[in-house]
């Protein structure tokens, strides 16, 4: 029989069996596996339990199966499945050769085993380079992708939003638009140019000019519903999409709270700011003969919105036909 430094090193995992059927030596690898289960001296059945391709209870019943394939479990170590091959010492008790079988990679990974818990000549350890290669390659290709996703909703982002007051763009709101239109939805258009919004930028400077559109894009929020749209279409001028509101009187009360909010001071360094808003509205009405298209209910806010700034600003106004054609 081999010396044991050799078989420990020629075959890292595999038990000695003494002729009474008690463990006589452990590999160093197997060792590790019983995390720190005392095997040596015990009965060969306390270390593990051959299950295929029968049952084995004493060490006559082991040996019938020299040269076969054996499937055993240990009785430590978390239970692990095994492969095994067993053949007679010469002096009537027998060497157990084992190895991880499809469950190398999890032993390594729960036991912390490297290449010197293999034999130099196991192909296992070949595999594991590879498995770990092709995990990092993986890893590597799903955090590319993370970021090159991530990117693209930050560059879709970019391309419907204003980038001052965080309100969505012209580009969106046309986007929304067309869709409501194709839909057939009933909706508003609000159409808000601020007043006095110029004397701003020209006596405070365009910074202060900036902080004003993003304190009327916080009003603007606050007032209307999670799914109406609210966007900046030019330097001060602002369209509001609300989405199945086309009551006259609640579109009113609307817009003159929006009027009311945004002429409160705003205070930036320590001074006030104050503008005014005008509003002109049209209404999508599907249902009613000649439905207006998308760039049509732009232009009649439009001029419901030139109606109001005509009738002394801080106003609102509806797109009514006959009142702008008698218009001043």
């Amino acid at each position: 029989m081999l010396p044991r430094d050799t078989l420990d090193v020629l075959c890292p995992l595999h038990l000695q069996i003494a002729p009474d059927g008690m463990v006589r030596h452990l590999g160093p690898t197997l060792i590790k596996l019983q995390e720190g289960a005392v095997a040596q001296g015990r009965p060969f059945t306390d270390v593990f339990e051959v299950f295929r391709p029968r049952r084995v209870h004493d060490l006559a019943g082991l040996l019938d199966l020299a040269g076969r394939k054996l499937q055993l479990r240990l009785h430590s170590g978390q239970g692990m499945t095994l492969r095994g091959l067993v053949i007679p010492d010469g002096t009537g008790g027998a060497i157990l050769n084992l190895s991880f079988g499809i469950g190398v990679v999890d032993a390594v990974r729960h036991h912390g085993l490297t290449s010197t818990d293999f034999a130099v000549t196991d192909l296992a350890i070949d595999m594991l380079y590879l498995v770990e290669a092709k995990s990092a390659a993986m890893e590597a290709s799903r955090t590319l992708n993370r970021r090159l996703q991530g990117a693209m909703r930050e560059a879709e982002h970019r391309a419907i939003t204003d980038t001052l007051t965080g309100l969505q763009n012209r580009r969106a709101m046309d986007h929304t638009l067309q869709r409501l239109l194709r839909n057939e939805e009933r909706f508003a258009v609000l159409h808000v140019d601020l007043d006095f919004f110029k004397q701003v930028n020209d006596t405070r400077g365009h910074a202060a000019g900036d902080q004003v559109l993003q304190a009327v894009a916080r009003v603007m929020l606050d007032l209307t519903r999670k799914d109406d749209i609210v966007a900046r279409v030019g330097g001060d001028e602002f369209i509001i999409l609300l989405v199945g509101l086309v009551d006259r009187p609640r579109l009113s009360v609307l817009a003159e709270r929006l009027i009311s909010r945004i002429e409160q001071p705003i205070s930036i360094d320590g001074a006030d700011c104050s503008i005014s808003a005008s509003i002109g509205i049209s209404v999508h009405l599907p249902d009613v003969a000649g439905a207006q298209a998308g760039n049509q209910l732009l232009e009649q806010s439009d001029q419901a919105l030139y109606l109001a700034k005509r009738s002394g600003r801080a106003q609102h106004a509806f797109y009514e036909p006959w009142e702008l054609r008698n218009a001043p």
